[in-house]
C-alpha cells in the first residue's frame, strides 16, 4: 500500500506535465511506450507467446499505432502496416512447423493492434481541438471511480461482485465507484467552467462519469480474466505497488475510446 501511494505521488505529476504542458509529441511518445510495453506484458508476461520474433513484431506494431493515430490515421499507411504484420505473423507460423498456433497469432493481433488502437484514443483526443482540456477526462473518470471503489469496498464491502474473476471487488465498492466517477466528472467540468471559461453541459458530464465508471469496471474485469486464466498475479512489476502497464491502464483501455465517442455524440462543452 505504501509503495502504491509513493508511486502515484511521483508518477501522477509527471503524467500531468506530459499531457498538459509538454509538446503533443511527448504524449505520442509516452503512449507508444505504454502500448509497446503492454504488448510485451500480454504476450511474454502471460506466457502466451514466448517466441522472440513474433514478440518483436507485435511490440513494434503496438508502439507504432499511436504514431499512426497522431499522423491522422492515414488509410493507405494503415493498410500497408496491417498487410506487413499479417504476412510476418503467418510466416512465423509456417517456419515454426506449426508449433506456433493460430491462438498465439490471435493474441499477437490483439496485443499489437486492438489494445493499442483503443488506448490511442488518448492521442486522438489530445490532438483534437481543445484536446488538452479533454484528454484528462478518461483519467479523471477511471481514477476517481477506481479510488471510490477501493475505499468504499475496504470500508463497507461485504457482498462479493465477481468472486472468481476478482475476489476483492464488492457490490458496495462498485456503487461507490460509480458515485465517485460522476462526482469526479462534475468537479472537473466545474473547473473547466470557472477556471477556463468553458460553457459546460452538466447532464452530459454526469453521463460521462456514469458510463465511464461502468466501462472502467468492465475493463478491469476483462484483464483480470486473462490473469486468472494464465495464473499470474500481475502483468509485470514496472510500476512499484501497481504491477505492470496493463495493471494500471486496464480500465483506461476501455474508458478512453468510450469517452472519445461520447465527445462526438454528447459534447460536454457547449459551443
Amino acid at each position: 500500500m505504501k509503495m502504491r501511494i509513493i508511486a502515484a505521488v511521483v508518477l501522477l505529476p509527471l503524467l500531468l506535465i506530459v499531457l498538459l504542458l509538454a509538446p503533443t509529441i511527448w504524449t505520442v511518445v509516452l503512449f507508444s511506450a505504454v502500448c509497446g510495453i503492454g504488448a510485451y506484458e500480454l504476450l511474454w508476461g502471460t506466457g502466451f507467446v514466448r517466441k522472440v520474433r513474433p514478440l518483436v513484431y507485435t511490440v513494434v506494431v503496438a508502439a507504432l499505432v499511436p504514431v499512426w493515430c497522431y499522423m491522422g490515421c492515414d488509410a493507405t499507411l494503415g493498410k500497408a502496416g496491417l498487410l506487413v504484420f499479417f504476412c510476418l505473423l503467418f510466416m512465423e507460423m509456417m517456419l515454426s512447423r506449426l508449433t506456433l498456433g493460430f491462438d498465439k497469432l490471435a493474441v499477437s493481433v490483439f496485443g499489437g493492434l486492438v489494445i493499442p488502437y483503443m488506448l490511442s484514443s488518448l492521442v486522438r483526443i489530445g490532438t483534437a481541438f481543445n484536446g488538452r482540456y479533454f484528454i484528462l477526462i478518461p483519467f479523471v473518470v477511471a481514477f476517481m471511480s477506481d479510488s471510490g471503489a477501493y475505499f468504499v469496498g475496504c470500508a463497507i464491502g461485504k457482498h462479493k461482485m465477481a468472486p472468481v474473476i476478482s475476489p476483492k471487488k464488492s457490490w458496495e465498492g462498485f456503487f461507490g465507484g460509480l458515485t465517485a466517477g460522476v462526482v469526479g466528472m462534475i468537479v472537473y467540468v466545474v473547473v473547466l467552467q470557472f477556471g477556463f471559461g468553458f460553457r459546460v453541459n452538466y447532464l452530459h458530464a454526469a453521463i460521462y462519469g456514469l458510463a465511464g465508471a461502468l466501462a472502467g469496471v468492465f475493463g478491469d474485469l476483462c484483464f483480470s480474466v486473462i490473469k486468472r486464466q494464465t495464473g499470474i498475479k500481475d502483468y509485470g512489476n514496472l510500476i512499484p505497488g501497481h504491477g505492470g502497464v496493463l495493471d494500471r491502464f486496464d480500465s483506461i483501455i476501455v474508458v478512453a475510446p468510450l469517452i472519445e465517442l461520447l465527445l462526438h455524440w454528447f459534447p460536454v462543452v457547449v459551443k
